[in-house]
């Protein structure tokens, strides 16, 4: 037994992944139990009593503030009398000599003697200098660790296997080939992976919010993956955010920003990704924050007299009836003067509808277009068998440049910020290019007819906003109008987008004049819509009578798209 006075000792045991402590099943795997026999037998030995063990479990040595239980060990030994602070090795303590310094010294003013049951490390010179030895080496170990791991990393990203734990929708499995070795791989989740492509698909119609999406796919069961720590549960808005905004759904692996080909299965195609990010921005442009009050018109309407932005709020009256209100913001929120009174939205989305009808294009300039689509169709079909071949060869010698880039990265022949540089211009460019490839390679008569269908769009506009869903109205109004002002008088002034405002000033008889030029437009351009049908006007080819604006027949396209492909 030992002596009252017996010197007292406190220990600390660590491991550095929560797999270690996990391993075998066991609640503390297998290197906790022996590191606790160690600094007992060193206990043992000292003939010192054990007064409290600190235990961390699944934490790195690198970083001194995330130790709690090493932080609770230094406080713990400035309170109470503590002989001895004994660990099983140095680079238990310390991955790098400026923390093992700083606890050295937290410990040493606390009057707590440091001792590694096995290392000699006391307080003679032999023993500090092996201290310090011991130290340099386990950062020098921990940073020669951290080098090796990248390499092996970007070297499985190069050859386009999953670098670290696979996104919902897929999962991290473990396999033997015939030799007998372990594959660490990835495959689709069956439960989770046909709700995050119809949750791609779904949000690329422009119909859904984040929040209404998340909400959707809760009721459809959407849930994390449980782990043995952490339970099945719904995902956050933030998470489903970070999804659609993820390249790895199209089949691209992402290390240290340089894109690379991945080898597990896609769950949705590069236009219906390239879609989504467009619906992503178009919502963050016109403010649409997905907060509780929602209104398609929410981001795009301005104060008429003190041009800050209109906010959507609701009242509620004596029986309880709730009204939904636009009211200026910087009245709101007293940064102006204005004295502009509550709008009922109603009142507004009429106003708004009132306004389609006074910018919507005469029936003869609809009519001169119509004519000139016909002309520059059978000027188009000519064209596009040798516009096809060049297609092809401008796309065959972007995919001899990716590999030889490629080829020259894993040589060293290029730094990584050089070959990121390029992969950022090839990759849009290709995705570009096989869209107007599966456009020219479309039928020219339905590309005709579909064109013919947008312009039966623009000539009807006023009956068409109407008539149209809240997400294809928010689509009117953004690629309409940069602003929407309301005034005091409830007259509505826009300010039109870049396309329009050239359009503002075409008439009818500026279609002669620039035959020549839509047909050098028409030649070249091509629908990069993910569901392209065929080639589309650029928007000077387009005009109307004076004052009137035309609506651009390529987001025409994109609404149609959107109303058929509807989940």
């Amino acid at each position: 037994m030992p002596t009252p006075t017996a010197p007292t000792a406190v220990t600390y045991l660590r491991v550095s992944t929560t797999e270690q402590a996990r391993r075998g099943g066991r609640d503390e795997g297998y290197s906790l139990p022996d590191q606790r026999r160690a600094v007992e037998r060193k206990a043992q030995s000292m003939g010192a009593v054990v007064v409290e063990e600190f235990v961390e479990p699944g934490e790195s040595g690198k970083s001194l503030s995330r130790r709690k239980a090493l932080l609770s060990l230094l406080a713990y030994v400035k309170e109470h009398d503590v002989d001895y602070c004994i660990i099983p090795k140095v680079d238990r303590l310390a991955r790098n000599r400026l923390d093992d310094a700083l606890i050295q010294s937290e410990l040493t003013s606390a009057g707590v003697a440091l001792v590694s049951a096995a290392e000699n490390i006391d307080a003679t010179p032999a023993g500090q200098l092996q201290h310090g030895i011991m130290a340099s080496i386990s950062e020098w170990y921990s940073a020669n660790l951290a080098q090796e791991v990248m390499k092996g990393l970007r070297t499985k990203a190069m050859s386009g296997g999953t670098t670290g734990k696979a996104p919902i929708g897929y999962r991290n499995v473990r396999t033997r080939t015939a030799d007998g070795y372990e594959l660490r791989t990835v495959e689709t989740d069956p439960d989770r992976a046909p709700l995050i492509t119809w949750a791609f698909t779904a949000y690329a119609t422009g119909d859904w919010t984040l929040n209404t999406l998340l909400d959707e796919l809760t009721i459809r069961g959407l849930v994390t993956a449980p782990t043995p720590r952490r339970p099945a549960k719904p995902i956050h808005v933030s998470t489903l955010h970070r999804t659609l905004q993820n390249p790895y759904y199209k089949g691209t692996i992402v290390f240290e920003d340089v894109e690379y080909e991945g080898q597990h299965e896609p769950l949705i195609d590069p236009g219906t990704w390239e879609q989504v990010q467009t619906v992503l921005k178009a919502n963050n442009l016109a403010g649409d924050k997905t907060q509780t009050h929602d209104h398609y018109l929410k981001g795009s309407l301005y104060c008429g007299d003190c041009e800050s932005r209109l906010l959507i709020t609701h009242a509620k009256n004596k029986k309880g009836i709730i009204y939904p209100y636009f009211i200026c913001s910087g009245r709101h929120r007293k940064a102006t003067d204005c004295t502009r009174k509550a709008m009922h939205v109603d009142i507004v989305e009429q106003l708004i509808i009132n306004h389609y009808a006074r910018i919507q294009p005469s029936p003869a300039s609809v009519e001169e277009l119509r004519a000139s689509i016909t002309e520059e169709f059978s000027i188009l079909t000519a064209q596009a068998r040798f516009e096809r071949e060049d297609l092809i060869k401008q796309r065959g010698e972007l995919l001899t440049q990716r590999e030889k880039l490629l080829q020259a990265h894993y040589a060293g022949a290029i730094p990584l910020d050089l070959l990121k540089e390029e992969q950022d211009r090839i990759g849009p460019a290709l995705i570009r290019l096989n869209s107007r490839l599966e456009a020219a390679e479309s039928d020219h008569a339905e590309a005709e007819a579909e064109l013919h269908q947008a312009l039966d769009l623009a000539s009807d506009c006023h009956s068409v906003y109407e008539k149209a869903t809240d997400s294809i109205r928010r689509l009117f109004n953004q690629a309409f109008f940069e602003k929407i002002y309301i005034t005091s008088t409830d007259q509505v002034v826009t300010e039109p987008t870049v396309t329009f405002k050239s359009l503002l000033a075409a008439d009818a008889h500026h279609f002669a004049a620039g035959a020549d030029h839509a047909r050098a437009k028409l030649s070249r351009n091509t629908n990069t819509g993910p569901h392209a049908s065929g080639p589309v006007f650029e928007h000077e080819a387009f005009g109307g009578s004076e004052g009137t604006r035309t609506p651009d027949p390529l987001h025409a396209m994109q609404v149609r798209y959107q109303l058929r492909h509807r989940p």
